[in-house]
């Protein structure tokens, strides 16, 4: 195992100090920032371990995750599937392995493409992990080119305001949905309210979404709703352009950003989308299950 991740985790690893019980949160590159936010409460009732994210877990991990919840009293999930990357780590399955009297709570993937209304996510089953280079997150207008619907040097077509404002309002009916279905708490009645705090790409929430979330876990588990900002962006690290037309269409009086943000340093979205195309030309089966995926988004924005 590599030196620097398990003194990152070495609570996960060697176990947490002490012998009492402790809380568990579960999930995505969400769950570090709300255990943050959860840990920084003087009145949480129980401290939290630094675990790697779900999508990091191997089967080497697993002798630790069952030391860690043999003392886990409350478990903070997102909706993880079961047998999740080919692991018993599903949110049911860790439950299972509980026991009586342990309480879990359950929270959404916050997904939310209102200010990025472009920008998606695609899997295929073939390879669930990969993502095109530059930044881990596709454009449907990029998209579009390399499934031949548009050529590289046609006009993107203008998108009317209330069609963009429908992306939005489309990801939080979703998100929603999913909220009743799998979760005990949600956030999906905030995200447009938060204008561009709201997100920084369409899974990073910005801090405002997480305190709230994190403010609504605390009322959930019976304590005090005190869950402060940490004065520092918790997802901040990439941060897709903010459109002008988007900003416009919400009535946001915020500058716009032409080029996307890694750890602070601009690249031009040419730069991303030369990249993406040739790496569409050697993973085609991303373009046919993009296309699929997004369908109805892709309908709405006129590609």
């Amino acid at each position: 195992m590599d030196p620097g991740r398990r003194a990152h985790f070495a609570d996960f690893y060697d176990g947490p100090p002490g012998d009492g019980p402790v809380a568990f949160v579960h999930g995505n590159c969400q769950a570090e920032s709300l255990r943050i936010l959860l840990s920084a409460s003087p009145t949480f009732p129980f401290p939290t371990v630094r675990v790697p994210p779900a999508h990091e877990l191997a089967a080497g991990d697993l002798p630790a995750l069952d030391r860690l919840l043999s003392r886990t009293a409350l478990l903070l999930s997102q909706p993880v599937r079961e047998d999740y990357r080919g692991l018993p780590i599903g949110t049911g399955q860790l439950e299972a392995r509980l026991g009586g009297g342990r309480r879990v709570v359950r929270w959404p993937v916050i997904r939310f493409t209102g200010l990025h209304p472009y920008s998606a996510i695609v899997r295929h089953p073939s390879d669930r992990s990969a993502v095109p280079p530059v930044v881990p997150y596709h454009d449907l207008r990029t998209l579009a080119v390399a499934a031949g619907r548009l050529r590289e040097t046609d006009e993107i077509p203008e998108v009317e305001p209330d069609r963009l404002r429908e992306v939005g309002a489309d990801a939080v009916d979703e998100l929603a949905r999913r909220e009743r279905l799998y979760t005990d708490v949600g956030v999906s009645d905030l995200l447009i309210g938060y204008g561009v705090d709201a997100a920084h790409t369409l899974n990073h929430p910005g801090n405002s979404v997480l305190v709230a979330l994190a403010r609504r876990v605390q009322e959930a588990v019976g304590a005090p709703a005190d869950a402060v900002d940490p004065g520092r962006e918790l997802l901040g690290g990439i941060r897709a352009p903010l459109e002008r037309p988007v900003l416009e269409a919400w009535g946001l009086d915020a500058p716009g950003r032409p080029e996307w943000l890694v750890d602070g340093v601009p690249i031009p979205v040419d730069v991303v989308r030369r990249a993406q195309l040739e790496w569409y030309s050697s993973h085609p089966d991303w373009v046919e299950a993009g296309l699929q995926r997004h369908a109805k988004r892709l309908c709405t924005l006129g590609l």
